[in-house]
């Protein structure tokens, strides 16, 4: 039991630092692929989603305080992804399928958590190219937050289901000796 929860922190020390680095690697590339919450996929499918959790929310709460605090609310997005795919994780087999439903549903799930923290924090814009269709879509009649919510859905439906199949074709590569070490021992009377 010591050594599973030894290898989960690790697990999660590895996975904050995954999401972090990869965050700022896409962002500089200017890719719609953010990859900054592989590593809380990865983590809520191998450990379960409250590790997942711990990694979303951590990794949001570094960035903030390395970058900007005002990103820092944006961690209930993050661990509501650990949350989801985790649950996901334990009630079905993760595979391509799975991958891609989960990552469809979080495509939906995250703008509607994360929009109105947008909203509150930034006004709904988020200094990108894309403020231009939300302002366009404002001018034309939809509220700040529909229109920030339909950019959000467009670039989430790219990032989300890419960083689950990811994710999975990540797992399938890990080899099950490696993946044994987070299962849950069974207690022998």
């Amino acid at each position: 039991m010591r050594n599973r929860r030894v290898n989960i922190v690790a697990l999660c020390g590895i996975a904050v630092a995954m999401n972090i680095v990869l965050g700022i690697i896409t962002s500089a590339l200017g890719i719609p692929l953010y990859l900054d919450s592989l590593g809380t996929v990865l983590t809520a499918v191998i450990a379960g989603p409250v590790a997942g959790m711990i990694v979303g929310g951590l990794s949001n709460v570094i960035t903030g305080l390395i970058y900007s605090v005002s990103d820092i609310p944006f961690a209930l997005v993050n661990m509501s992804i650990g949350l989801i795919v985790g649950l996901v994780a334990k009630k079905f087999k993760f595979n391509f399928l799975t991958a891609v439903i989960t990552g469809l549903a979080l495509s939906f799930i995250c703008p509607a958590i994360g929009t109105p923290i947008g909203i509150y924090v930034y006004g709904g814009l988020n200094g990108s190219f894309s403020d231009v269709l939300v302002m366009s879509l404002v001018k034309g009649g939809t509220t700040i937050f529909q229109a920030s919510f339909l950019r959000n859905v467009g670039s989430n439906l790219i990032d989300k289901i890419g960083t689950l199949v990811i994710g999975y074709l990540l797992l399938k590569a890990i080899p099950m000796q490696f993946l044994s070490k987070f299962k849950k021992e069974s207690k022998e009377a």
